[in-house]
């Protein structure tokens, strides 16, 4: 599980990268300025929408995997 400063550190990697400032990366997200910062300083209780607005904006994808995803294909394939 990625821990909430690992997620931060990518996303200020990804927006200084991208030559962003916070205030742009927050106007292109369609959230607030203190958003971002509250991201990058690793804060746990961000709403998951907030977050994919902003992962969305910096070409962030999060991959979900479990032992059940490996599944999937087989139970779709005795269904039909």
């Amino acid at each position: 599980m990625i821990k909430s400063q690992e997620l931060a550190d990518v996303i200020r990697m990804h927006r200084k990268a991208a030559k962003l400032s916070r205030d742009k990366l927050a106007e292109m997200s369609g959230v607030g300025k203190t958003v971002i910062y509250d991201i990058e300083k690793g804060k746990e209780t961000i709403q998951l929408d907030t977050l994919r607005k902003v992962l969305g904006v910096l070409n962030i994808k999060i991959e979900l995997t479990s032992p059940l995803m490996n599944n999937i294909g087989t139970i779709k394939n005795e269904k039909s």
